[in-house]
């Protein structure tokens, strides 16, 4: 850089740990050599400040003060200016040689996404280098993902539907009863993908994010088309306390839906919104810290066509029907990493003495 100031610098991005932390101070600012401050939160965009490396400048006094970074008018075009050559390098890299970039994704991107949220000016540039990772571990930016998913994945209000995961292996039913469907399901599992994810639906018209597990799939992106019941509301009535007799209420809601005889027999999901307010909250959410307090809340959701939900309305023999729907409600809970302890060995043995 040669106007206003003479400065030079290196910076790079080091790799960061899954649990985010934000390393400050590790930019060291210099004047012909000679240390002046690792504080450069007034030079260096806070977004940027994650990274490491060296800035030299003749410019900048020695006996440089908080107070002078923080008026001075060429210390801010400065951190303009870093700005800029950072999304300007970032996007020469992705150009010349977009598979060496994809191969570096991973390690970067929560830098950008940081940077996409905290400065419009950087999102601008990055959106055209900002990828988006799906469950085949195949890379796209937001444009080439969209026009990708837009034939199978827009709904009846025509509004583009996103399916996304925050942990491959635990959500692993759900991507496979999606990909049955024909749909692909990004990976988003970085700690502030949940501010992201709302960041994208409000840069994005007529779109959004859904997180897979957040209900059935036929809800998840909804068409024209439905299938029929195999229950009857009156039947439904009498299946309902059977079924919650085994689950505590205050943190279930028991609902019947006319799914594909394929899916399972009862799936559990948290609403999207719900789900999204605390892992924000958890984040820093600010305003949403009351959010953190709220009890988990679930949908256990019967699916009224799957031929075992018919036997556990039609076998005579109450206490066989209480033990197949506890059964079946446990599977769901294991499917969801939910059953644990005493419930989990209850599980165990009922399980061998239905086998047996």
């Amino acid at each position: 850089m040669d106007y206003p100031f003479n400065l030079t610098g290196i910076l790079y991005f080091p790799k960061l740990k899954k649990s985010f932390e934000a390393p400050k101070d590790k930019i060291q600012l210099y004047c012909n050599q000679v240390f002046v401050t690792d504080s450069v939160e007034n030079i260096v965009p806070d977004f940027l400040t994650m990274l490491r490396g060296v800035i030299d400048s003749p410019d900048i006094p020695l006996n440089v003060s908080r107070s002078y970074l923080q008026s001075d008018s060429s210390v801010k075009k400065i951190s303009t200016h870093i700005t800029k050559k950072v999304a300007d390098k970032l996007e020469e890299l992705f150009k010349k040689d977009r598979a060496s970039f994809e191969t570096k994704w991973d390690d970067i991107k929560l830098f950008i996404q940081y940077g996409m949220l905290s400065d419009e000016k950087f999102n601008e540039r990055a959106v055209k280098f900002a990828l988006l990772k799906n469950t085949e571990g195949k890379l796209f930016t937001m444009d080439e993902y969209t026009e990708k998913v837009k034939p199978s994945q827009t709904d009846k209000d025509n509004k583009t539907v996103l399916l996304y995961t925050s942990n491959v292996e635990e959500q692993h039913s759900f991507i496979e009863t999606a990909k049955e469907r024909g749909y692909d399901v990004l990976v988003f599992d970085s700690p502030i993908d949940s501010h992201f994810v709302n960041f994208l639906e409000q840069k994005l018209p007529d779109t959004s994010f859904v997180r897979v597990d957040a209900d059935t799939i036929e809800k998840l992106i909804k068409k024209e088309e439905s299938q029929p019941s195999k229950l009857t509301e009156e039947q439904q009535n009498a299946l309902r306390p059977v079924i919650e007799n085994g689950i505590p209420k205050e943190k279930f809601t028991v609902v019947f839906e006319s799914l594909s005889e394929k899916d399972s027999p009862m799936i559990i999901t948290q609403p999207e919104f719900m789900r999204r307010m605390k892992d924000m909250s958890a984040m820093g959410g600010g305003g949403m810290q009351f959010m953190g307090n709220m009890p988990e809340m679930y949908t256990l959701v019967v699916n009224t066509n799957h031929p075992l939900i018919s036997r556990i309305l039609t076998d005579s023999d109450p206490e066989n029907q209480k033990r197949l729907a506890k059964q079946t409600t446990d599977l769901a809970l294991l499917s969801q990493n939910m059953l644990k302890g005493e419930e989990l060995t209850k599980f165990i043995k009922r399980s061998i003495d239905l086998i047996n």
